[in-house]
């Protein structure tokens, strides 16, 4: 739960309940997903369609998603006009939703589609932002687990206090919430983030993430250390502050190098002269001064890329949107 206390009012079950589901290259797990998403529908207190947004596919995604919608039109398919990223096809899908209550989750069924009935029942007590919060992590390596609980604890430490930890965009939205998450355009997106900071009543529901159905990860090493930068640009100066805190220190070093060669004159210390000394000093100077200088380029690159006002994504196909 999040730290603002707020007075809950029970409701009912939504009048329409949208799953949002991007698609990247899921062709091997999509047959699946279509089996257990038809099975939760099936399961469901309320009215459901299933939102997927296929991101640029590059493998037989996108054939699939449009059978499927042929064979049911409570599943929906937007197709973007190439890959736009995760967090972008999840926003497209986002904007499409009709429901009063909308699940974000991931294809790859790692995301369990039986959870969902747990978040409705936190919907009903009057929460507005319900998210599954991982206990352990199935089928993924060390290294994976490791760092994913690295990422969030050094998130809340430096970045955003608030960011609720081991907690992935698998998570239910009121509409009130939406609307108001809607209205955040930037360009680089982090939406757990977003949505933490948007405020509302929110509460969290424990699982076990199990392994994933079929298919590859497409979350690298190189991807996972990108969204985190993207993340820390978005939500913290603190690249900024940390490439002063380090000109400090280099600083402090050279001014203490300095008094240690005063004090070896002052006391008639043999001095070794040369150019190694004064090549460590340059070296770190210019190094400290160039990253900050890339810092800053990071964040101005952001804003320049803000400013032109471009439409997150373009949609080329859509099918069953009309029904």
């Amino acid at each position: 739960m999040t730290g603002t206390w707020h007075i809950l009012v029970p409701r009912g079950d939504p009048a329409l309940l949208s799953l949002v589901i991007p698609v990247f290259d899921e062709a091997d797990v999509l047959p699946a997903l279509f089996e257990q998403v038809a099975a939760l529908i099936a399961q469901l207190p309320c009215p459901a369609e299933a939102i997927f947004v296929n991101d640029g596919s590059r493998d037989r995604s996108l054939e699939l998603l449009r059978d499927a919608a042929m064979k049911e039109p409570r599943f929906k398919v937007v197709s973007l006009a190439r890959n736009f990223g995760h967090q972008i096809a999840a926003t497209a899908g986002l904007d499409t939703a009709r429901g009063d209550a909308v699940v974000l989750m991931d294809a790859d069924l790692q995301d369990p589609p039986e959870l969902v009935l747990e978040m409705i029942r936190e919907y009903r007590r009057g929460y507005d932002v319900v998210y599954a919060q991982r206990t352990r992590r199935d089928g993924e390596s060390v290294f994976k687990r490791w760092s994913a609980w690295l990422f969030y604890r050094i998130m809340r430490l430096l970045v955003y206090k608030d960011l609720q930890p081991d907690v992935g965009d698998f998570r239910l939205i009121s509409r009130r919430c939406l609307d108001a998450l809607r209205r955040m355009r930037e360009t680089h997106r982090f939406l757990r983030g977003m949505v933490t900071w948007v405020g509302f009543p929110q509460i969290g529901v424990p699982f076990v993430r199990p392994a994933r159905a079929a298919g590859k990860t497409k979350y690298s090493l190189g991807a996972m250390i990108r969204f985190a930068w993207t993340a820390a640009l978005s939500f913290s100066p603190l690249p900024l502050r940390l490439s002063l805190i380090g000109g400090a220190l280099i600083l402090c070093i050279g001014l203490a190098y300095g008094v240690y060669g005063f004090i070896e004159y002052v006391m008639g210390w043999p001095l070794v002269r040369g150019w190694f000394s004064l090549i460590v000093l340059n070296c770190l100077g210019w190094g400290s001064t160039m990253m900050a200088i890339g810092v800053l380029g990071e964040y101005v690159a952001r804003i320049y890329e803000e400013i032109k006002g471009r439409p997150l994504y373009f949609i080329a196909d859509t099918w069953n949107l009309d029904k």
